[in-house]
């Protein structure tokens, strides 16, 4: 299996856009889709707000979509060309126990494009793209923790280095793509990433 992962400093920053602009770059390499989100606490972390969609009566869950026409994450992924699209949602600190489900669902998958920093702590992917927006101070400890691993940057506006951000301006010496408002994808980075895949 072939992973690429795309994660991101914080939440609703352009993660998902990011990852189906990269299956719609590469359809033919037929991409299976997956965004792992993790709870605590009741709160979500698609939005930062109290709710109760975390799995009640286990400690993770794995479902598959099938509607490409929805409005959610797994939708998009669909409608930008993926094979299949999956969700595994697991509480703080219980991703390893989700692993053997989502690997046996991944078994026959070639390519995956996975949505997540905290995936990175079980794989090596073949690579990992990781976006920024300065504009926003929080920074979620996962995408801290290895932000060093990422083998590009991804803005969607120039990078400011405010003061919370200066410790990370040894990291800005990787590659940084910024992609123009309404695009999630750019000659530039699909060159890069079709390197590193070795499609060339």
């Amino acid at each position: 299996m072939h992973a690429v992962v795309v994660g991101g400093h914080t939440r609703n920053i352009g993660k998902t856009s990011l990852a189906a602009g990269l299956i719609r770059a590469f359809p033919s390499l037929g991409w299976t889709a997956v965004k792992i989100t993790q709870y605590g606490h009741g709160i979500c972390s698609r939005d930062g707000k109290p709710c109760d969609c975390a799995p009640q009566t286990r400690p993770y869950l794995l479902t598959e979509e099938k509607d490409a026409a929805g409005h959610s994450d797994t939708s998009r992924f669909l409608a930008a060309g993926a094979r299949r699209s999956l969700w595994l949602r697991a509480r703080q600190g219980q991703l390893a126990d989700a692993l053997p489900t989502l690997e046996a669902a991944l078994a026959t998958d070639e390519r995956v494009l996975i949505e997540s920093n905290s995936i990175l702590e079980f794989i090596q992917p073949d690579l990992y793209l990781v976006v920024l927006d300065s504009s926003r101070p929080d920074f979620k400890e996962s995408a801290r923790r290895y932000l060093a691993r990422a083998d590009a940057l991804i803005t969607f506006a120039p990078l400011a280095l405010s003061r919370q951000w200066q410790e990370l301006e040894a990291f800005l010496q990787k590659p940084t793509f910024r992609l123009p408002a309404g695009m999630d994808s750019i000659p530039a980075l699909r060159d890069f990433v079709a390197l590193k895949l070795d499609l060339t």
